[in-house]
């Protein structure tokens, strides 16, 4: 009786909060708090998917997904992105007949890095995805050898590992262990040579803590490596990208299938081949996955065209307390070579967690930003002195700073103001504060 009151409190607070826009989390907790094994009764699909890590979870999660509907594969996943416990209990329950049995033939999950041991405490996935692992939000998660030792207890022996081979730290979930599929760049032309950034977290071998040495960089410590004391080093990988041209906004998959690109980023490109391997394993013909996500465009906000004024622009949601993420999106506008201006946008430091914590921009690559293309940078919210501290320690030109602490002021200012093409960069914490003011494309 517990298990069928909870599926249905559940469902209740899933369509009451609907309305009011508050139904991803909620009604998991209180099923949660009627029925703590819920999880454990529910009768799952033969396929579990797990998607984890810093980055990229819910981009991959979306274009899985999408590959899997094109192919009439019925699919059951976190669409919202509410990937801890409480959110996916409600995912599942929403999914499932008053009886408990699941009605999708797959179950895909993204899964907090963190949290994924309390998620897999009632049941296993059969493939899992570990994307990436960076500093990310340091007040809760500290280091990333911290997450991986969180993740690494939602990983079992029988469960199918799917890997970023290009990462270090991800790599060691797969060391003495046969069921492990490896994805990955090949050497391309968009590679450092040199390691470019504000830290390192490539440095040591995560193994034996001797020094490591690369090859090249994608990009941060993704590349490829190898330890000078042990024998670790990149894997040969199973599904790789063989071939990028940015140019032409395309890249290549096992030297054999040609995807076009909606958003020439190396993020976007290792969120493509992650989805592409998915449904490889699972059997989706590879030409038809090639087919479906040529040219995708997210549904989940984090690339939005708009314009503001004469301008036009383009949105990037990079994750604060994340400053990988802020050098992917700064690195993106300098790839453009376009004449532009970049709003940067840190108002509410985080989403969830109440914090002053502004460490985390010191590690961000603002140099990235000093480029010819780029005329001028707002710094905006209540944080733009932060901002305009870090960048003073930057090699960007003083004179292309502007502060506003109001973004509405910022927004008017702009849009009264020129017409070349604009870059926002902030988190979904300050998403709408900055959308308010612009029409979306």
């Amino acid at each position: 009786m517990r298990k069928i009151l909870a599926i249905i409190v559940c469902k209740l607070i899933k369509f009451i909060g609907g309305f009011v826009g508050k139904g991803s989390s909620l009604p998991g907790k209180y099923a949660l708090k009627i029925c703590p094994d819920i999880l454990k009764r529910v009768h799952m699909p033969e396929k579990i998917i797990a998607v984890t890590g810093s980055n990229g979870k819910t981009s991959t999660v979306e274009m899985i997904a999408s590959i899997f509907k094109s192919s009439g594969i019925k699919v059951a996943y976190n669409i919202e992105g509410s990937n801890q416990i409480e959110g996916v209990t409600t995912m599942i329950l929403d999914n499932c007949s008053l009886t408990g049995k699941m009605n999708a033939d797959v179950l895909l999950i993204e899964s907090d890095e963190r949290y994924a041991k309390y998620t897999f405490k009632w049941f296993k996935p059969t493939h899992y995805v570990i994307t990436n692992l960076y500093r990310d939000q340091l007040t809760r998660n500290g280091h990333p050898m911290w997450v991986y030792d969180a993740i690494k207890e939602s990983v079992f022996d029988d469960t199918q590992l799917i890997l970023n081979a290009d990462d270090p730290m991800v790599s060691k979930f797969g060391a003495n262990r046969d069921n492990v599929v490896w994805f990955g760049l090949d050497h391309c032309s968009t590679d450092e040579e040199e390691f470019v950034g504000a830290y390192n977290d490539g440095l040591y071998c995560p193994i034996c803590k001797a020094t490591m040495e690369y090859d090249y960089y994608h990009f941060n410590h993704i590349g490829k490596y190898h330890c000078t004391a042990c024998d670790y080093a990149r894997r040969d990988t199973d599904y790789s990208v063989s071939e990028i041209d940015l140019d032409n906004d395309k890249i290549v998959v096992n030297s054999k299938h040609e995807i076009k690109l909606a958003f020439k980023s190396i993020y976007n490109i290792y969120n493509i081949l992650s989805a592409f391997t998915v449904c490889s394993l699972i059997g989706i013909d590879e030409q038809k996955i090639a087919s479906n996500i040529s040219n995708y465009i997210l549904k989940n906000g984090r690339f939005i065209r708009f314009s503001l004024g004469e301008h036009k622009g383009t949105f990037l949601v990079s994750k604060h307390e994340n400053s990988v993420s802020y050098d992917m999106s700064f690195k993106y506008i300098a790839s453009q070579k376009e004449k532009c201006s970049v709003i940067v946008i840190v108002d509410a430091v985080s989403r969830k967690y109440f914090t002053s914590e502004t460490s985390w921009l010191w590690d961000i690559n603002f140099d990235l930003l000093e480029c010819d293309c780029v005329e001028n940078i707002y710094l905006c919210g209540k944080y733009c002195n932060d901002l305009a501290l870090r960048a003073e320690f930057s090699k960007i030109d003083k004179n292309k700073i502007k502060l506003y602490e109001d973004i509405n002021e910022a927004c008017d200012i702009i849009k009264n103001t020129g017409n070349e093409n604009l870059f926002a960069v902030t988190c979904f914490s300050d998403k709408a504060k900055f959308i308010s003011n612009v029409t979306i494309e």
